[in-house]
């Protein structure tokens, strides 16, 4: 065991995850979370690794659901989560759900058996001492004031948001684009366009109405108290929007001003939806000033109803909520460390990944990555044809920036297929795949690409546990 430990600020489940990794490496490591002596408006133990939404870790499908593979990835890679998860988990159909007490306690032992791991139960309320030289900050999407401050003194004042002003994301192979169309607003040209950024979606006067109407008439998330954030004019949500009058998003976000639909060039629409490519793939594009506060459950019926969006499947929903997390791709290197300040790596949902499995897979990697670092060799960081580097490069660059000086473009994603670099579905002589068949096939062919590479990666001395 070495003797200078590495800190870790956080006993969240990126955090914990870390702590795992790092001491089955004989590295030792010291744990600081804060509670009990200072908690928190979520928690309701000092247990680590405390589940304080639901208890699902969502699909296990390894096959065709992206975070099912990264599921199985980080079973293979010695995951302290993913083991816990499986010895505690209750009936959820398809999904991995956990007795959540069960599964706590069970971190929590586990961790504080390990002899190259001390957890100290005090909060870190400033950037660590000097004399910490490798520290791993996973304090959550709830950090301090008194840390996130600091944070912010280091890196700049842009450097975090406070909360997620979100709009939903889809799959550009689902968008209809016998409906929908390629064009700039004014076909103008900006920083690294063509003049043909946007896809656009055209309203006629009937469609817009009944979309108003749906807008209106559904439900928005009721929030606790602790996580409601104030409206800015710049991202209100477009139901916000509609209630204000039925035309201000006509002459916000759906404004049609600048657009001429090559598929009916003669009728100006009413209104049109715009689309912005959201990663340097082109795989994911956001639905432009969507942010909103309806509840899931309804908001990809609403949306669906827009034409070219009829049979759009969503990498995320939108959202409006209180969040902490860095523009890690302005800030953060490939293996999680503080650009400014190298000895401070970052994991979890700080960084901008959303999700229990998204933040054990980071926490797992940037423990690799402090390890690897002690013992004097090479970081091994998993290809981003994985589910595990597919998020890893999400958040350090992959996210395609809206090329507006100022304005603030990456957002929180969980896991999805649409992160991944594309794939050639193999074909089959004679055999030609609907559109949902097909789906289903490039699901599979990512997936088993993904974990092959994910073994290739893991069996590279350099990625490889001491035992």
């Amino acid at each position: 065991m070495t003797t200078d430990p590495i800190h870790i600020v956080g006993g969240g489940l990126a955090g914990s995850e870390a702590a795992w990794q790092i001491a089955a490496r004989g590295v030792s490591v010291v744990l600081h979370e804060m509670r009990p002596a200072r908690t928190t408006e979520a928690h309701r133990t000092d247990g680590l690794a405390e589940l304080v939404c639901s208890n699902s870790f969502r699909s296990d499908d390894a096959e065709n659901n992206a975070v099912g593979l990264l599921h199985e990835e980080l079973r293979r890679a010695g995951s302290l989560i993913m083991r816990t998860a499986d010895s505690h988990q209750v009936p959820a159909g398809g999904a991995l759900a956990v007795d959540r007490e069960g599964f706590s306690a069970a971190i929590t032992e586990a961790l504080g058996n390990r002899p190259e791991i001390t957890i100290r139960r005090a909060e870190v309320d400033d950037l660590p001492p000097a004399d910490w030289d490798n520290v791993i900050v996973a304090t959550g999407p709830l950090t301090s004031p008194a840390l996130a401050s600091a944070i912010q003194a280091v890196t700049g004042t842009e450097a975090l948001a406070f909360f997620d002003a979100i709009a939903p994301i889809v799959h550009f192979d689902t968008i209809d684009m016998d409906i929908a169309w390629f064009q700039s607003r004014y076909d103008k040209v900006g920083p690294g366009g063509s003049g043909k950024d946007y896809i656009n979606c055209p309203l006629d006067k009937d469609t817009y109405e009944a979309f108003i109407d749906a807008l209106l008439a559904g439900e928005a998330h009721r929030h606790h108290d602790w996580e409601k954030i104030p409206y800015f004019e710049g991202c209100l949500p477009i139901e916000v929007m509609a209630r204000r009058g039925r035309e201000t998003p006509r002459h916000g976000p759906m404004k049609p001003v600048g657009l001429t639909n090559p598929h009916d060039p003669d009728v100006k629409p009413r209104a049109v939806v715009q689309l912005r490519q959201d990663n340097a793939l082109g795989t994911l594009y956001n639905i432009v000033g969507f942010q909103t506060e309806l509840r899931y459950g309804i908001q990809a019926d609403v949306f669906r109803m827009i034409p070219g969006l009829e049979n759009a499947q969503f990498a995320r929903l939108g959202g409006l909520h209180r969040n902490t997390f860095l523009d890690s791709p302005k800030l953060l290197d490939d293996t999680l460390r503080l650009k400014v300040e190298p000895r401070l790596r970052f994991a979890g949902q700080i960084t901008g990944c959303e999700g229990y499995v998204e933040s054990a897979a980071m926490g797992l990697l940037a423990g690799r990555f402090a390890a690897a670092e002690r013992l004097g060799e090479q970081a091994s960081a998993p290809p981003d044809t994985t589910a595990c580097g597919a998020v890893l490069a999400h958040i350090t660059g992959g996210h395609r920036d809206a090329g507006e000086p100022g304005k603030r473009s990456f957002q929180p994603m969980n896991v999805n297929f649409g992160l991944f670099p594309p794939i050639d579905v193999v074909k089959v002589p004679g055999v030609k795949l609907s559109g949902p068949e097909r789906g289903k096939a490039r699901k599979r062919a990512l997936s088993a690409r993904a974990l092959a590479d994910c073994d290739r990666w893991l069996s590279h001395p350099a990625a490889q546990a001491a035992e």
